[in-house]
């Protein structure tokens, strides 16, 4: 660094200098220089020190090379703009490193304007033609007017394309969302897609989103608004209350929005509500951004509610559809749980055991959902028993027995004709539930893996709710004797792999048992 002399005047001018960065934005572009003279670096800072474009300044990135340009853009690849020399190291070392960023790091946002004082080195017809850059200007040429011009524009096209990026993303988490209906999580993927939509409209660029902008949607449940997408400072509250995390002025803001049953802008906040047919409320804010809205921005808003609310009532429906259809299958059950005097949440117990099981296990995801729904079928043949064997308190013979076991095909056969894969899983599961690892259970006698996992699984977790329960014909076992059996039946009755994880998981499967406990539990 060079060293200024201990006079009035130096003194004077380097406190100018300080006072007049303090000054700068502290939001800034990323802009690299990459020239081997010193002078380059000095003169391009120098006419745009001032810079500021669209509330924005600069922050100068200096390389001296074309290796050193490839290294610092790994280290920055949301730098806006690179100011290249194409002669440095070697004639040719502008057009390298052109190629490393476009064609090895495939960044395709940062804006490359080639500068050459040789430009035989390189013609600027053959360097446009044969490589992406987006500009190609001779350093003679580059006076302050131009120079500014030139960084404008830019800036300008690199500030579109992360807005057009963005919004492509949220359009791919809304059309995820879309294709997904039947997923858990769901409304929470619309809802982030919804938000990243929305700061697409704002204008507002990454840096905002993460750094200066923050907003959350939020559902209206029985227990007041919960926070169901975030970004920004909110990113972790994601299932929290709003009062519990959200400043007073803001509740105010989504207070009005919510009683108003309307969008309430000001200058630095927006809070947007919007309802659904079948009465979801939503609230939607977003904080942070430099301007105010115009009215063109205001309108967008409002047409973006209108369709989200439509996208909403459509996410519902689905929902309420699955949601019948699970109710539907544990109802019906139920309905051969109660005839054969079972306890009443044994189906309920069994399907959430086999869902966690399952995930335990690592099975494909989808095909744990199906367990969720299809486990409380893995009874429904007992719908073709008679009321004399199925209600006997006292041992069965073995003719009686046999005909038990039948209960297996008669379930098979009733869900076998269904194209639905809810339908489809339930038949594999009334069929193979009763098979045993070692090959000894009923009705096929297959044994190990050639038991479909999810036989295997209902089928543990039906033993195992059947024993921790009263049942008409016994007691409920103990936990200790519980353990020792499953234990004992290990590589016999139960998939090996399948007991160790259940086992080490245990006081999980003891809290499902807990949450759905039978409406009367009987003395003992």
């Amino acid at each position: 660094m060079r060293e200024e002399k201990n006079d009035s005047s130096d003194e004077l001018i380097f406190a100018e200098e300080t006072e007049k960065i303090s000054e700068k934005p502290l939001e800034t572009w990323k802009v690299m220089i990459v020239d081997d003279e010193e002078e380059i670096h000095k003169v391009t800072k120098l006419v745009l020190d001032d810079f500021v474009f669209d509330g924005k300044g600069i922050e100068f990135l200096s390389a001296y090379s074309g290796k050193e340009a490839s290294m610092m853009i790994r280290q920055h690849p949301d730098t806006a703009l690179i100011l290249l020399d194409v002669v440095m190291e070697a004639n040719n070392a502008g057009l390298v490193v052109t190629q490393d960023i476009r064609e090895t790091l495939k960044n395709n946002f940062v804006r490359i304007i080639l500068r050459t004082g040789q430009p035989g080195h390189a013609p600027a017809r053959e360097v446009i033609t044969k490589y992406d850059i987006n500009d190609y200007k001779l350093k003679t040429i580059l006076t302050d007017h131009t120079l500014f011009t030139t960084v404008v524009a830019a800036i300008r096209t690199y500030r579109d394309l992360r807005i057009i990026e963005r919004n492509r993303i949220g359009l791919e988490q809304i059309i995820e969302a879309s294709v997904s209906l039947f997923r858990v999580n769901s409304i929470k993927k619309f809802a982030t897609g919804a938000l990243t939509q929305l700061t697409s409209i704002l204008g507002l660029d990454d840096d905002s989103i993460y750094i200066q902008a923050s907003g959350f949607s939020a559902e209206n449940r029985e227990d007041g608004w919960n926070i169901i997408a975030a970004t920004g400072k909110y990113s972790d509250d994601i299932n929290q209350p709003i009062r519990e995390v959200v400043p007073e002025p803001i509740l105010e803001t989504l207070h009005q929005a919510s009683e108003k049953k309307k969008n309430v802008f000001s200058d630095k906040h927006f809070s947007g509500y919007f309802s659904t047919q079948s009465g979801s409320e939503n609230l939607l804010y977003m904080g942070g951004y430099n301007k105010p809205l115009s009215e063109l921005d205001e309108n967008l808003i409002r047409i973006f509610f209108t369709n989200v609310a439509i996208a909403l009532d459509n996410i519902d429906l689905n929902r309420e559809i699955v949601d019948t259809q699970k109710e539907v299958i544990v109802t019906l059950g139920e309905v051969v749980e109660n005839r054969s005097k079972e306890t009443a949440n044994h189906v309920r117990r069994v399907a959430e055991y086999s869902y966690l099981l399952g995930k335990l296990a690592h099975i494909d995801k989808k095909e744990a959902e199906l367990l969720l729904l299809a486990a409380p079928l893995h009874d429904v043949g007992k719908i073709g028993i008679p009321d004399a064997i199925l209600n006997k308190p006292g041992k069965l013979t073995d003719q009686e027995f046999e005909i038990i076991k039948t209960h297996t095909t008669i379930g098979h056969d009733i869900l076998k004709h269904s194209e639905r894969s809810i339908m489809k899983t339930g038949a594999i599961i009334a069929m193979e539930h009763h098979e045993k690892w070692d090959g000894s259970g009923y009705p096929k006698k297959i044994a190990g893996e050639n038991i479909h996992i999810a036989g295997r699984i209902a089928g543990f977790m039906d033993v195992f709710d059947a024993l921790a329960c009263r049942r008409v014909y016994k007691k409920a076992w103990d936990l200790e004797g519980i353990i020792e059996l499953i234990r004992m039946e290990k590589g016999k009755h139960f998939d090996p792999n399948l007991v160790d994880i259940f086992l080490e998981n245990l006081d999980r499967f003891i809290e499902i048992k807990n949450r759905f406990p039978d409406e009367s539990e009987p003395d003992e």
